[in-house]
């Protein structure tokens, strides 16, 4: 019997994109939440579970340089989403399944490595349905399409965390990774190999190779991403605002995850709270949407973030009066009993705050629809969904280090602190009024200069913090987070605010293109060491080694001295003015993983 084409069909396109957007979750709750879980009872640090858990959202981070490549690279035969969202799926199960024989936790990095191209493929497929969904929704099926999409999420994530971690208890783990590999496949058989795409316009790309067309849309992305960011006040708020947690994120995040295993629960009961969170989470969510529109989207959340902190505050008191600080191994003999009552605060603090995560969840994404220029919106919107996936990384990361180096309770102190200050911003990020294409209002180029001497005076405080790195103790790890979310920052900015000054300043724009992927290297300077090692070097004994070293400081104080001209411009190019054809609005969820 042939399968339906769905998309040719309202109820078939709502289903498809349900099932689209499950396999996207699924690898995400597998790794996040059943790995995670696993690594834990295997006495894997919080710090390394807290990195291994951040990488996994980097590919989200990044994906908006996946849109031109899906764009304008295509297999006509295939279907031109289609072919990539087949190939994608393909490639998602075949990296999964090369992991199965890795032997965890001895080979984690290798691991890591591979689960980062992995969820490099679905973000990837993210772009790629996204785009299909725009080219294949009807306006009036839109609205619901999206509801279906953040359900199909939640259930994905649900099924690769809580459906793996209750197999687990009854075969053994790495088989868990067909299980995981078949639902995904299972979609591509019953959903994409039948799906018939509908034919979409031919789309006019620069003469050359295809490849090149991919990198002046990236360009062209990247320079209209900027100039909308920094083109208004509540533009600018925002962007801060998505660099920042909205809340406190400790109990969702590997904290969470730590804390469950080392306070006794087996996998069905880990799995049980996940599922019960997940589905508070995404009805929540779906509640936090409709009431923002009666109560104020800025209002409701600052009543969720604020909430928030509470499960985290009240989780963090009987962590306190149990003398449950610091993480405790697994198989320590002489483990402490825990308290029945921290047991159940834990269940309550985890559901409660799934529950507010999930309201904040619902309102943000509006609150940043708000903020962003009609004539630019798409562009805008993916750049702050981006970053928020970009936050969720680097929070996941901090904590697993500051749990080793603060304890628990210390940690979620910290975490409940850090996600009030988002609060600060919420009064600038008032709707921006649909006006007539306005890319820059008169104090945009101020903007981009102090944005630019901000990050160049960051680049320079590298230097004497690596200098003394070592006065810092325990907490050097965490300063280092910052660092590198620091370099990100300005590969970002030099790349972006390079394009937008290609015309006025060439010669420094195109030496801070090819300075930024150098300070991207720079997040991977904690592992200089083990190249070496790879490359036969030694510290004491070849040269090679010292030129790491001596790169650790020329790379940053090149990049001050970058971000330093290009800040002194005066960026005519930002001033308010109209681009004909640029008109844009999110269709579709672009948004970060629940």
């Amino acid at each position: 019997m042939r399968l339906p084409n769905l998309l040719a069909t309202r109820k078939g396109r709502l289903a498809a994109f349900f099932f689209l957007y499950m396999t996207e979750g699924i690898p995400l709750g597998f790794a996040a939440t059943a790995v995670a879980t696993q690594l834990r009872r295997q006495d894997v640090g919080p710090a390394a579970i807290g990195a291994f858990v951040g990488s996994l959202y980097l590919p989200w981070a990044f994906k908006w340089a996946f849109g031109p490549v899906v764009d304008v690279l295509s297999w006509e035969r295939l279907g031109r989403r289609r072919g990539w969202i087949l190939i994608t799926q393909l490639m998602m199960a075949v990296t999964l399944l090369s992991a199965i024989t890795l032997r965890l936790p001895e080979q984690l990095g290798l691991f890591t490595i591979i689960l980062l191209i992995h969820n490099t493929f679905g973000a990837t497929q993210d772009v790629a349905i996204d785009a299909l969904a725009c080219n294949t929704l009807h306006e009036d099926e839109r609205g619901a399409a999206n509801g279906l999409m953040f359900g199909g999420a939640f259930l994905g994530q649900t099924i690769g965390g809580s459906g793996v971690l209750y197999l687990s208890g009854r075969i053994d783990f790495r088989l868990t990774f067909f299980f995981v590999a078949g639902c995904i496949l299972l979609v591509t058989a019953l959903v994409v190999l039948p799906m018939r795409e509908p034919a979409s316009p031919d789309r006019t790309t620069a003469p050359g190779p295809r490849w090149r067309s991919a990198l002046l849309e990236i360009r062209a992305f990247a320079k209209l991403s900027f100039r909308s960011v920094v083109g208004s006040r509540p533009a600018f708020a925002a962007l801060f605002f998505a660099l920042l947690p909205i809340g406190a994120m400790s109990l969702g995040l590997a904290l969470g995850s730590n804390l469950a295993v080392e306070l006794g629960l087996n996998d069905n009961q880990v799995a049980t709270l996940n599922f019960v969170s997940s589905v508070v989470s995404a009805a929540l969510c779906v509640l936090g949407g409709f009431l923002s529109d009666r109560v104020g989207r800025r209002k409701l959340l600052a009543i969720g973030v604020v909430l928030t902190s509470i499960p985290v505050l009240l989780m963090m008191v009987f962590l306190q009066r149990a003398g449950w600080i610091m993480p405790v191994e697994i198989g320590a003999p002489d483990r402490p009993v825990v308290p029945h009552a921290v047991l159940v605060v834990f269940w309550i603090a985890s559901i409660v705050f799934a529950a507010l995560n999930g309201v904040s969840y619902g309102v943000r994404s509006a609150i940043f629809m708000d903020v962003t220029n009609p004539a630019v919106a798409a562009t805008q919107f993916t750049a702050y969904m981006a970053l928020m996936n970009l936050t969720t990384s680097y929070t996941a990361t901090w904590q697993g280090v500051a749990i080793e180096t603060w304890g628990y309770p210390g940690t979620m102190a910290v975490d409940a602190a850090l996600g009030l200050a988002c609060l600060a911003l919420l009064p600038f990020m008032r709707r921006v009024p649909e006006a007539e294409g306005r890319l820059g209002d008169g104090s945009a180029s101020g903007r981009a200069r102090g944005l630019g001497l901000g990050l160049a005076t960051l680049l320079v405080a590298w230097i004497p913090y690596h200098l003394w790195h070592d006065r810092l103790g325990a907490a050097q790890p965490i300063a280092d987070t910052f660092f590198t979310l620091s370099f990100v920052a300005s590969a970002v900015f030099l790349a972006a605010g390079g394009a937008v000054l290609s015309t006025s300043a060439p010669i420094a724009s195109r030496v801070g293109v090819w300075v930024a992927p150098l300070l991207l290297l720079m997040c991977g300077r904690a592992h200089a060491d083990t190249l070496a090692g790879w490359l036969g070097l030694t510290d004491a004994q070849n040269a090679s080694s010292r030129a790491i070293e001596t790169a650790l400081f020329a790379i940053p104080a090149l990049g001050a001295a970058m971000l330093l001209l290009l800040a002194l411009r005066p960026w005519r190019e930002l001033e308010d003015h109209t681009d004909a054809g640029t008109s844009d609005t999110p269709t579709t969820l672009d948004a970060p993983m629940p």
